[in-house]
């Protein structure tokens, strides 16, 4: 006896619109438990989706580019009793007379089930053109509400192109992917600023063209939007780790081999958690419409990550409630998951303030962009030795460039500079960590 089994998307953390990177089975392939069947990719991390059952693939619904959600189906798959093991929330199959109904049933897909649902096929149509005259291009083929729906949203039918239904039929979906586009292509121009005038780089000398990965593609959306809605300020320090320096090479010296050698930055999240809390209005965020400071009462704190794929930000929970060590192991963990693609997007949700250290490839000041919603971020330099007086003499200290870019709706530059010398002040000298 065989059955048909759905295999949709589980829960991915309260995240919609995946995109489909690639589909490893196509129909007649044999599947096991377990097996990657999809790769998604976020905006900030890959995914590989396992098979939820093992047997024959018959058809595979998705292909790559499509958006898939939380129960999205991705393909059906037919296996025998000797295959699966039914889990007690399915239906139990029918009894063996009505298996040969039962199964033509669920083959056979309803007439109008691709003009009904959130379609795989609409959501695999790009979206509409707009003609570049802004002109009405023809006569649209659209339902009357469909229109009414146009008239709704402001949108003048005439000017999407082609329709995702059946024989080129506009459906409301067509006219969202329309709205989508415009409101993207307005964020893209720089919401009105003169766009960059398109070059023919051939005709220079020889080219390639390398596209972007999906996480460097929504970074950049996401940092425009960011510069061109926040007034940004970065301040820029010093602090002197000479005698925190030497205490970390002194714990490294003592520690087992094997065991996990600890890092400057681990001290710099306890120095900047301290700082948070003396000052509480930098582990806010500020409400949409302005008027209001939501102040956090939990500590998450953003690691920036360097991956082949782009740049990730997984996030530390609780990061006040964790030991240096503690502190070093999720490190760890966190930056070889996002390395292999493996973060989720809860592991990158929820950050109260981030660092962007540069500390292991050098330079001496940068300035970082606030990871909005955030109100602030904490760029980390190399550290180097300089010549520092101490009222007597010049003596030779250890000095670690601090950049703290902050959104000045929320922090004025007072607050930025004290915020800055606090944790200075803090990585200064360590003991202060234990008041």
């Amino acid at each position: 006896m065989s059955f048909l089994i759905e295999l949709k998307v589980p829960d991915i953390g309260n995240v919609s619109d995946v995109e489909v990177a690639e589909v490893l089975i196509e129909p007649g392939d044999v599947i096991e438990l377990d097996q990657t069947i999809v790769i998604m990719e976020s905006d900030k991390a890959t995914m590989d989706l396992p098979a939820s059952a093992a047997g024959t693939v018959e058809e595979v619904k998705v292909k790559v580019g499509d958006s898939v959600s939380e129960g999205s189906l991705i393909a059906t798959v037919r296996a025998s009793t000797e295959e699966i093991a039914v889990p007690p929330e399915e239906k139990q199959p029918p009894a063996p007379e009505e298996q040969p109904q039962a199964e033509a049933a669920e083959q056979k897909p309803p007439a109008e089930e691709p003009a009904q649902k959130q379609p795989p096929a609409v959501q695999r149509q790009p979206a509409p053109a707009i003609p570049a005259s802004g002109k009405v291009s023809g006569k649209a083929h659209a339902s009357p509400a469909v229109r009414r729906f146009a008239r709704e949203l402001g949108v003048d039918i005439g000017r999407i192109e082609k329709g995702s239904g059946a024989k080129g039929r506009i459906l409301k979906d067509d006219v969202k992917n329309f709205v989508k586009q415009v409101m993207t292509a307005g964020v893209a121009a720089g919401a009105g600023i003169p766009s960059i005038p398109e070059v023919d780089f051939s005709r220079f000398g020889e080219t390639e063209e390398q596209p972007l990965s999906k996480i460097k593609r929504l970074t950049g959306q996401g940092m425009t939007r960011v510069w061109l809605n926040l007034p940004m300020v970065t301040q820029h320090g010093e602090a002197d780790i000479t005698e925190m320096e030497a205490f970390r090479q002194s714990l490294n010296t003592q520690q087992t081999e094997g065991g996990k050698k600890i890092t400057p930055l681990a001290f710099i999240i306890k120095a900047l958690l301290a700082a948070m809390r003396q000052y509480p209005q930098f582990n806010a965020s500020l409400s949409a419409d302005g008027s209001k400071l939501i102040l956090k009462k939990y500590f998450h704190i953003g690691i920036a990550v360097d991956t082949p794929n782009g740049l990730v930000v997984p996030v530390i929970r609780d990061a006040d409630r964790k030991s240096i060590i503690e502190l070093v192991d999720e490190m760890t963990s966190l930056s070889g998951r996002a390395r292999q693609g493996k973060l989720l997007p809860d592991d990158m949700q929820g950050g109260c303030m981030t660092i962007s250290s540069l500390g292991g490839i050098g330079g001496t000041a940068f300035t970082p962009i606030v990871n909005a919603p955030e109100v602030a971020i904490l760029g980390v330099s190399r550290a180097s030795m300089k010549p520092v007086w101490n009222g007597q003499e010049f003596l030779p200290r250890l000095m670690l460039p601090l950049d703290l870019t902050y959104d000045h709706r929320v922090i004025d530059g007072a607050d930025g500079a004290r915020f800055v010398m606090a944790i200075a002040d803090y990585l200064g000298d360590i003991r202060r960590l234990l008041l």
